[in-house]
């Protein structure tokens, strides 16, 4: 084989993982396998595919070397090969929001404004937490909370706040995380917070790039 030749079957080899995140189906399963490992069911119901889309989309995430499988009887669990992987993702998804105007539209258009809600960075709140100043709330779904989360942290769902609000603090600043930066259901709750009158404000990423970070982990 030519130099040529062996320089195209390397990069081959690269475009195969492109290849792989080139579906907004398998991007949206590797943000839900940040959060820890799930079951090919509980990953269906979750992303609200259907059961065997599921299945045949996580078998080329496999194929492709970014998430693996352990059994445990007659059920299949997935998890990212290597937390490496979460962090390649959510960095291309940063660089096409820096890159592509129509990506930051968007998420605007999902979201809503996010400036509105104060992000704070991961050192802030380390230190917030560290001085007791601080109430946290995990808001994904209770599985991701259980399978690690800020320490101290409350587990709300965000699907469960409008009927839990008397569990928090009136005069306490909170703070709501959830998935990563472009995650809707921290800016949800933090903005039914706000109307019932909470100081509330938003994370401005998630668990996985806290988890990255090197700052503690409970489960």
């Amino acid at each position: 084989m030519s130099d040529r030749g062996r320089k195209s079957e390397l990069y081959e080899q690269f475009a195969r993982m492109g290849k792989a995140l080139a579906n907004p189906l398998r991007l949206e399963l590797l943000d839900v396998l940040a959060q820890g490992e799930r079951g090919v069911e509980d990953l269906a119901f979750t992303c609200g595919f259907k059961l065997s889309n599921t299945s045949a989309q996580l078998k080329v995430l496999q194929s492709a070397g970014l998430v693996t499988t352990r059994r445990s009887g007659t059920r299949v669990f997935y998890r990212l090969s290597d937390d490496a992987v979460g962090g390649f993702v959510e960095h291309m998804k940063n660089v096409a929001a820096a890159s592509l105007a129509e990506v930051e539209r968007a998420a605007r258009g999902y979201l809503g404004d996010i400036d509105d809600l104060e992000p704070i960075g991961r050192s802030e709140l380390s230190r917030l937490l560290q001085n007791g100043d601080v109430v946290v709330v995990d808001v994904r779904p209770q599985a991701e909370y259980a399978a690690g989360h800020i320490p101290g942290a409350l587990s709300i769902p965000h699907d469960q706040m409008a009927a839990r609000l008397a569990e928090l603090p009136s005069h306490t600043p909170i703070v709501a995380y959830c998935r990563g930066r472009f995650c809707v259901m921290a800016p949800e709750a933090v903005r039914l917070l706000r109307r019932h009158g909470f100081q509330a404000s938003l994370l401005e990423d998630g668990l996985p790039e806290w988890r990255r970070a090197g700052l503690p982990i409970a489960s």
